[in-house]
């Protein structure tokens, strides 16, 4: 005996299995137009097709499309209608009541008419009819018996009316109906006697009216084989065992829009062949760990947009065949991997945050597939984020060790101030460290970062560079408001010989860097409190806030972005403002007075252009913050360009303010300059020298051989 039960394939992680073969794919390879499966199934599913459109097609099939003689067949009809072989259409022609046809009619549409009513056995006549269409009518009134005779009925179109209530036997008729739609009309209740007599019933659609609860006391019972029941927009609150019970057949199920709050424990335990359940939009809060165990077979499941508090670890333990998972809209607290592993067959799956699709690497598509920094297959999400991380860490480094190596070798009037200049491009010089790494890991996970996302976010790198970005980014807060304050009293108190000596200069500097070393390394001290503070995304660094950040963590970051930081910005403001007051409102008379302060007001004003490019930067930082504590949806590309290009960039231009661009350096090159320039022409006029004395001797020397040539010449003639 052959053993023709599917292939189980547990493929490794960032892998999907090729169907039923014994192959697993990276997710790469994925509908990239190309069959790298045998049997072609990484090119299947490009897009979430599952649903509704796929069980039409399996369950339905497709309908056979021909050309439709022209001919009518109908003997009796009205002039304004339009008439098909057995079919009519009286589309808006201002029909008052239903009107009298040829009995061998198989499809009436009456849309778009004034039809209020509609009276008992209207429609008698018309035995042959399979296709009835009523819609857009404003129909108020029913009767029990409107549709008696219609034994071969197969649609029923009924929606965009005015009906309120069905009577109990409406349909009792209609014992080959397939399809029922009372779609946007205005019934409150529906009792379980509507549907007698429906034992074809397939398809059940009600959508936006007005129930509030579904019928009760064994729906299905009347409708054994109803496949599809939508109760879209309605006012359901609960479900509960009752409503489906005896729905075996049932295989669609949308609640998708109403006010449910409340689903028993075993309301799904009937639904055995259920592929799809919508109960998006609703109010659930909670659901029973075990609330999906039956739905074996279940393909698409919707949850998004539901208040859920908590989502159980083992919630889809059961959802072995699920494809399509929707959690739109939902904060997952508790997420872990755990959550999706048992779903082997889950090819998509919908995310409120794109953070959490690290949690399902063995997905082919998950959205949303970035969050502007990451995206699904790549750490840096696009071109221009992956080009300008390394030119700007280029420009980073370089820069600053530049300035710190001329620093050291030009001599600076004062030695103090260069000092904290070289020790500021230390700081910054941090932040490109910490951009190379982020490009480094980018080259690394390229084309498979959901593989590796959750590990990088947890792992020691990740942590190690974000405390890095965060100490350069602190250390040169603290410094530039340090070395602003030391101008404000030079300045604005000219006559107080309060400078800082050398001693509290290398205290302070050493204060500024233990403290900044603090501010950095304290959330990696504890998890319990901070949890994975810098691996909140894939740059790690911790700029926007959200409801699975620890209330230790936001406390923590606020403090330093809206206390420590935002303090020392508005500290830089007042001063500059303090100096330009006071150099404004003091009276220069003297020459000598000009002079004694003209290098320190050269010095302000280069100092003003350096606090405005970090007013610059920091004002985005302090609003995106802002905005993330009140909840306020941030697009991530907005991120990304914060952390990627707000944040370093100051630190790329610290060096051409602070040094490049200052007329002392400027003066210092040119001397430098002037001085090789003197050098080099000091040493190519010894060598012309040289050459011109060499060139003396050597003529003397000709000289003396042509006297002798012409002597001894002159003594063998005389010879």
């Amino acid at each position: 005996m052959v053993d023709s039960s599917p292939v189980v394939v547990d493929c490794p992680v960032g892998h999907f299995p090729c169907g039923n073969l014994t192959v697993c794919l990276p997710q790469v390879l994925h509908c990239n137009g190309i069959e790298n499966c045998e049997n072609g199934a990484d090119e299947e599913n490009c897009g979430d097709n599952s649903g509704w459109a796929d069980f039409f097609d399996r369950t339905v099939g497709k309908p056979d499309l021909q050309d439709f003689p022209k001919d009518c067949f109908l003997q009796q009809y009205p002039e304004s209608c339009e008439c098909i072989e057995t079919e009519l259409e009286c589309v808006e022609v201002n029909l008052k009541s239903v009107p009298l046809v040829s009995t061998n009619v198989t499809l009436l549409t009456l849309k778009k008419n004034d039809i209020r009513r509609l009276p008992e056995e209207v429609f008698i006549r018309y035995s042959e009819l399979k296709k009835l269409f009523l819609q857009d009518n404003c129909i108020r009134t029913v009767s029990s018996r409107a549709f008696a005779g219609l034994y071969e009925l197969r649609t029923l179109y009924l929606s965009k009316n005015c009906i309120t209530s069905l009577s109990p036997g409406v349909f009792s008729h209609l014992h080959k109906l397939q399809w029922l739609i009372l779609d946007e009309n205005q019934i409150k209740m529906i009792s379980q006697q509507v549907f007698t007599g429906l034992k074809s019933l397939f398809f059940l659609s009600m959508v936006n009216n007005s129930l509030e609860q579904l019928p009760q006391m064994k729906m299905c019972s009347e409708m054994p084989r109803l496949n599809w029941v939508d109760f879209e927009g309605n006012h359901i609150k609960t479900l509960d065992y009752s409503a489906l019970l005896m729905c075996n057949e049932l295989t669609v199920l949308s609640l998708r829009k109403n006010e449910i709050s409340e689903i028993t424990e075993n309301a799904f335990q009937p639904l055995k062949k259920l592929g799809e359940l919508d109960l998006s939009s609703n109010r659930i809060l909670e659901l029973s760990h075990d609330i999906f165990k039956d739905l074996e077979v279940l393909q698409i499941l919707n949850m998004s947009d539901n208040p859920l508090s908590h989502i159980h670890i083992d919630q889809f333990e059961n959802l072995s065949q699920l494809q399509s998972l929707v959690l739109e809209g939902i904060e997952i607290l508790n997420i872990q991997t755990r959550m999706f592993k048992p779903m082997k067959n889950l090819s998509h799956i919908y995310f409120k945050k794109f953070q959490y699709c690290s949690y399902s690497p063995h997905v082919r598509k998950c959205k949303p597939n970035t969050d502007g920094i990451s995206s699904f297959e790549d750490l840096l999400a696009n071109i221009i984020l992956r080009v300008s991380v390394w030119v700007i860490a280029f420009i980073t480094c370089f820069g600053n060790v530049f300035v710190i190596c001329m620093r050291s070798f030009v001599r600076a009037e004062n030695n103090l101030h260069a000092m904290c200049i070289k020790v500021l491009c230390c700081a910054d010089c941090l932040m490109g460290v910490y951009l190379f790494f982020v490009g480094v890991f980018d080259v690394k996970f390229r084309g498979e970062y959901n593989k590796h996302a959750h590990l990088w976010m947890e792992s020691l790198q990740c942590r190690i560079i974000g405390f890095l970005a965060m100490l350069s980014s602190e250390v040169s807060v603290m410094l530039l408001t340090y070395l602003t304050l030391e101008k404000y009293l030079v300045i604005v108190f000219p006559f107080n010989n309060i400078r800082p000596g050398k001693w509290q200069t290398v205290v302070m500097l050493a204060v500024i860097w233990v403290f900044g070393f603090f501010i950095a390394v304290i959330p990696l001290l504890s998890e319990d409190l901070f949890g994975n503070y810098y691996g909140r995304n894939g740059v790690c660094f911790p700029l926007h806030s959200d409801r699975l950040e620890k209330p230790a963590a936001k406390g923590y970051s606020t403090g330093i972005f809206l206390g420590l930081n935002l303090i020392a910005f508005l500290i830089i403001v007042f001063s500059y403002t303090s100096m330009f007051y006071s150099i404004y409102k003091t009276g220069l008379q003297t020459t000598e007075m000009r002079s004694r302060l003209h290098t320190d007001v050269a010095v302000a004003n280069r100092f003003f252009f350096i606090v405005f490019s970090d007013a610059l930067c920091w004002i985005p930082i302090f609003l995106v913050k802002v905005l993330s504590l009140l909840d306020v949806e941030i697009p991530g590309t907005i991120t990304s360009w914060v952390v990627i290009f707000i944040l370093p960039i100051n630190s790329a231009l610290n060096p051409i303010l602070y040094t490049l661009t200052t007329s002392f350096f400027r003066e210092k090159v040119e001397l430098l300059l002037c001085t090789w320039q003197r050098n080099s022409a000091h040493r190519k006029g010894r060598k012309s020298l040289s050459s011109s004395g060499n060139y003396t001797d050597s003529s003397r020397f000709s000289l003396g051989v042509l006297q002798r040539l012409s002597v001894g010449e002159v003594n063998s003639r005389r010879g």
